[in-house]
Protein backbone atom coordinates (compact mmCIF):
# COMPACT_ATOMS: atom_id res chain seq x y z
CA UNK A 1 0.00 0.00 0.00
CA UNK A 2 2.62 2.79 0.75
CA UNK A 3 3.99 2.63 -3.02
CA UNK A 4 0.48 2.74 -4.02
CA UNK A 5 -0.03 5.97 -1.40
CA UNK A 6 2.97 7.41 -3.31
CA UNK A 7 2.10 7.14 -6.58
CA UNK A 8 -1.24 8.97 -5.60
CA UNK A 9 0.79 11.68 -3.96
CA UNK A 10 3.18 12.35 -6.96
CA UNK A 11 -0.29 12.27 -9.32
CA UNK A 12 -1.96 14.70 -6.71
CA UNK A 13 1.28 17.07 -6.42
CA UNK A 14 1.61 16.88 -10.37
CA UNK A 15 -1.60 17.89 -11.46
CA UNK A 16 -3.75 21.04 -11.23
CA UNK A 17 -7.21 19.58 -13.10
CA UNK A 18 -8.51 17.32 -10.68
CA UNK A 19 -12.07 15.56 -10.75
CA UNK A 20 -13.41 13.51 -7.96
CA UNK A 21 -16.45 10.97 -8.84
CA UNK A 22 -17.67 9.50 -5.44
CA UNK A 23 -19.73 6.89 -4.37
CA UNK A 24 -21.64 5.49 -0.79
CA UNK A 25 -18.10 4.23 0.14
CA UNK A 26 -16.86 7.72 0.70
CA UNK A 27 -19.77 8.01 3.59
CA UNK A 28 -19.74 4.72 5.25
CA UNK A 29 -16.70 5.75 7.31
CA UNK A 30 -18.78 8.77 8.94
CA UNK A 31 -21.63 6.03 9.78
CA UNK A 32 -24.19 6.23 6.49
CA UNK A 33 -25.39 3.02 5.39
CA UNK A 34 -25.16 2.44 1.51
CA UNK A 35 -27.82 0.49 -0.29
CA UNK A 36 -25.98 -2.04 -1.80
CA UNK A 37 -23.00 -3.68 0.73
CA UNK A 38 -23.57 -6.69 2.58
CA UNK A 39 -24.56 -4.56 5.53
CA UNK A 40 -26.42 -2.17 3.53
CA UNK A 41 -30.55 -0.95 3.11
CA UNK A 42 -31.27 -3.32 0.57
CA UNK A 43 -30.26 -6.46 2.99
CA UNK A 44 -32.27 -4.72 5.98
CA UNK A 45 -35.59 -6.20 6.81
CA UNK A 46 -38.76 -3.88 6.07
CA UNK A 47 -42.48 -4.30 5.62
CA UNK A 48 -41.17 -3.10 1.84
CA UNK A 49 -38.13 -3.49 -0.46
CA UNK A 50 -36.14 -0.25 0.56
CA UNK A 51 -35.78 -0.05 -3.27
CA UNK A 52 -39.94 0.12 -3.34
CA UNK A 53 -40.08 2.69 -0.50
CA UNK A 54 -37.79 5.32 -2.23
CA UNK A 55 -39.42 5.15 -5.31
CA UNK A 56 -41.70 8.24 -6.90
CA UNK A 57 -44.64 5.87 -6.47
CA UNK A 58 -44.75 4.75 -2.75
CA UNK A 59 -43.54 8.47 -2.22
CA UNK A 60 -47.49 9.32 -3.51
CA UNK A 61 -49.23 6.29 -2.52
CA UNK A 62 -47.88 5.50 0.83
CA UNK A 63 -46.62 9.45 2.11
CA UNK A 64 -46.49 8.71 5.24
CA UNK A 65 -44.29 5.06 5.39
CA UNK A 66 -42.29 6.97 3.22
CA UNK A 67 -41.05 9.35 5.70
CA UNK A 68 -40.99 6.77 8.38
CA UNK A 69 -38.32 5.37 6.19
CA UNK A 70 -36.55 8.40 5.12
CA UNK A 71 -35.98 9.83 8.28
CA UNK A 72 -34.96 6.58 10.15
CA UNK A 73 -32.47 5.31 7.71
CA UNK A 74 -31.69 8.10 5.28
CA UNK A 75 -31.26 11.59 7.25
CA UNK A 76 -27.95 10.85 10.04
CA UNK A 77 -28.05 14.42 11.20
CA UNK A 78 -25.37 13.76 13.51
CA UNK A 79 -22.42 12.43 10.79
CA UNK A 80 -19.43 14.43 10.51
CA UNK A 81 -17.49 14.55 7.28
CA UNK A 82 -14.55 12.23 7.47
CA UNK A 83 -10.83 12.50 6.00
CA UNK A 84 -11.68 12.14 2.54
CA UNK A 85 -14.48 14.66 2.46
CA UNK A 86 -11.55 17.21 4.32
CA UNK A 87 -8.85 15.89 2.00
CA UNK A 88 -11.17 16.94 -1.01
CA UNK A 89 -12.12 20.10 0.21
CA UNK A 90 -9.27 21.26 0.91
CA UNK A 91 -7.95 20.13 -2.53
CA UNK A 92 -10.06 22.26 -4.20
CA UNK A 93 -9.17 24.91 -1.98
CA UNK A 94 -5.53 24.72 -3.25
CA UNK A 95 -7.08 24.72 -6.90
CA UNK A 96 -6.49 21.81 -7.87
CA UNK A 97 -9.89 19.65 -7.62
CA UNK A 98 -12.10 21.47 -10.32
CA UNK A 99 -15.45 19.32 -8.93
CA UNK A 100 -16.84 16.82 -7.08
CA UNK A 101 -19.47 14.90 -8.63
CA UNK A 102 -21.21 12.60 -5.78
CA UNK A 103 -24.30 10.24 -6.08
CA UNK A 104 -24.53 10.51 -2.35
CA UNK A 105 -27.28 12.92 -0.84
CA UNK A 106 -26.39 13.35 2.84
CA UNK A 107 -23.99 16.96 2.16
CA UNK A 108 -20.92 15.70 4.15
CA UNK A 109 -18.63 17.63 0.82
CA UNK A 110 -19.99 20.70 1.62
CA UNK A 111 -20.27 20.38 5.23
CA UNK A 112 -16.33 20.29 5.06
CA UNK A 113 -15.82 23.05 2.80
CA UNK A 114 -16.00 21.60 -0.36
CA UNK A 115 -17.96 24.35 -3.18
CA UNK A 116 -17.87 22.59 -6.57
CA UNK A 117 -20.03 19.58 -5.63
CA UNK A 118 -22.56 18.13 -8.33
CA UNK A 119 -24.98 16.09 -6.12
CA UNK A 120 -26.27 14.55 -8.94
CA UNK A 121 -28.79 12.54 -6.46
CA UNK A 122 -29.91 15.56 -4.46
CA UNK A 123 -29.50 16.08 -1.02
CA UNK A 124 -31.49 15.42 2.13
CA UNK A 125 -30.59 18.78 3.41
CA UNK A 126 -33.04 20.17 1.07
CA UNK A 127 -36.65 19.67 1.08
CA UNK A 128 -39.29 21.45 -0.22
CA UNK A 129 -43.13 22.34 -0.66
CA UNK A 130 -44.53 21.18 -3.78
CA UNK A 131 -47.28 23.82 -3.46
CA UNK A 132 -45.23 27.04 -2.67
CA UNK A 133 -41.68 25.65 -3.49
CA UNK A 134 -40.98 27.15 0.38
CA UNK A 135 -38.03 25.34 1.38
CA UNK A 136 -36.98 22.72 4.53
CA UNK A 137 -33.40 21.72 5.86
CA UNK A 138 -33.30 18.26 7.10
CA UNK A 139 -33.93 19.38 10.98
CA UNK A 140 -37.04 20.96 10.06
CA UNK A 141 -38.26 17.37 8.51
CA UNK A 142 -36.70 15.32 11.38
CA UNK A 143 -39.13 17.84 13.97
CA UNK A 144 -42.33 17.19 12.12
CA UNK A 145 -44.85 14.17 13.28
CA UNK A 146 -46.11 11.79 10.24
CA UNK A 147 -46.34 13.58 6.94
CA UNK A 148 -44.12 17.07 6.70
CA UNK A 149 -46.37 19.70 5.78
CA UNK A 150 -45.59 23.46 5.05
CA UNK A 151 -46.61 25.65 7.78
CA UNK A 152 -47.13 28.78 4.83
CA UNK A 153 -49.25 26.81 2.95
CA UNK A 154 -50.23 23.27 4.05
CA UNK A 155 -48.64 21.81 1.45
CA UNK A 156 -46.78 18.55 0.78
CA UNK A 157 -43.59 18.80 1.23
CA UNK A 158 -40.95 16.38 -0.80
CA UNK A 159 -36.81 15.21 -0.43
CA UNK A 160 -34.88 17.24 -2.95
CA UNK A 161 -33.67 13.66 -3.59
CA UNK A 162 -34.02 11.44 -6.91
CA UNK A 163 -36.30 9.18 -6.32
CA UNK A 164 -36.29 5.60 -8.74
CA UNK A 165 -38.71 6.10 -11.39
CA UNK A 166 -37.17 9.87 -11.04
CA UNK A 167 -34.94 11.31 -13.63
CA UNK A 168 -31.63 13.30 -13.08
CA UNK A 169 -31.07 17.13 -13.12
CA UNK A 170 -30.09 17.21 -16.36
CA UNK A 171 -27.99 20.49 -15.73
CA UNK A 172 -25.84 18.59 -13.10
CA UNK A 173 -25.60 16.04 -15.60
CA UNK A 174 -24.02 18.49 -18.13
CA UNK A 175 -21.74 20.14 -15.33
CA UNK A 176 -20.46 16.75 -14.32
CA UNK A 177 -19.73 15.37 -17.89
CA UNK A 178 -17.91 18.42 -18.84
CA UNK A 179 -16.10 18.59 -15.98
CA UNK A 180 -15.02 14.89 -16.69
CA UNK A 181 -13.74 15.35 -20.37
CA UNK A 182 -11.73 18.68 -18.82
CA UNK A 183 -9.68 16.64 -16.36
CA UNK A 184 -6.71 15.22 -16.36
CA UNK A 185 -6.74 13.29 -13.08
CA UNK A 186 -10.08 11.65 -12.44
CA UNK A 187 -10.56 9.87 -8.81
CA UNK A 188 -13.38 7.16 -8.33
CA UNK A 189 -13.69 6.64 -4.98
CA UNK A 190 -15.89 4.38 -2.73
CA UNK A 191 -18.31 3.26 -5.62
CA UNK A 192 -18.31 -0.44 -7.75
CA UNK A 193 -20.07 1.57 -10.64
CA UNK A 194 -23.35 0.08 -10.35
CA UNK A 195 -25.51 2.65 -10.91
CA UNK A 196 -26.55 4.17 -14.12
CA UNK A 197 -26.63 6.89 -16.26
CA UNK A 198 -24.00 8.11 -13.39
CA UNK A 199 -21.54 4.63 -13.53
CA UNK A 200 -21.19 6.00 -17.40
CA UNK A 201 -19.72 9.21 -16.78
CA UNK A 202 -16.26 7.90 -16.77
CA UNK A 203 -16.49 7.29 -20.34
CA UNK A 204 -16.00 10.93 -21.01
CA UNK A 205 -12.48 11.17 -19.27
CA UNK A 206 -9.88 11.43 -21.68
CA UNK A 207 -6.85 12.65 -19.24
CA UNK A 208 -3.86 10.95 -18.16
CA UNK A 209 -4.59 9.55 -14.90
CA UNK A 210 -7.43 7.50 -14.17
CA UNK A 211 -7.29 6.58 -9.76
CA UNK A 212 -10.02 3.97 -8.15
CA UNK A 213 -10.10 3.85 -4.45
CA UNK A 214 -12.45 1.14 -3.94
CA UNK A 215 -12.70 -1.70 -1.24
CA UNK A 216 -14.72 -3.80 -4.07
CA UNK A 217 -13.84 -4.62 -6.95
CA UNK A 218 -15.91 -2.26 -9.44
CA UNK A 219 -18.61 -3.90 -11.64
CA UNK A 220 -16.95 -2.88 -14.97
CA UNK A 221 -13.45 -2.34 -16.25
CA UNK A 222 -12.49 0.86 -16.30
CA UNK A 223 -8.50 0.84 -16.98
CA UNK A 224 -6.89 2.54 -13.95
CA UNK A 225 -3.50 3.92 -13.96
CA UNK A 226 -3.59 3.10 -9.79
CA UNK A 227 -6.04 0.69 -7.47
CA UNK A 228 -6.31 1.27 -4.24
CA UNK A 229 -8.41 -1.49 -2.42
CA UNK A 230 -8.03 0.37 1.15
CA UNK A 231 -10.88 2.42 3.25
CA UNK A 232 -11.14 5.69 1.39
CA UNK A 233 -10.68 8.40 4.43
CA UNK A 234 -7.62 5.92 5.71
CA UNK A 235 -6.43 6.49 1.99
CA UNK A 236 -6.68 10.09 1.94
CA UNK A 237 -5.20 10.44 5.75
CA UNK A 238 -2.24 9.43 4.42
CA UNK A 239 -1.35 12.05 1.83
CA UNK A 240 0.08 15.42 2.41
CA UNK A 241 -2.59 17.89 1.53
Amino acid sequence: MEDKIAKLQEIIDTNDNIVFFGGAGVSTESGIPDFRSQDGLYHMKYKYPPETIVSHTFFVDKTEEFYEFYKDKMIVLDAKPNAAHIALAKLEEKGKLKAIITQNIDGLHQMAGSKEVYDIHGCVHRNYCTSCRKLFNAEDIMKMEGTPKCDECGGLIKPDVVLYEEGLDQNLISKSISAISKANVLIIGGTSLAVYPAAGFIDYFNGEHLVVINKSDTSRSVRATLTITDPIGEVFSRLNI
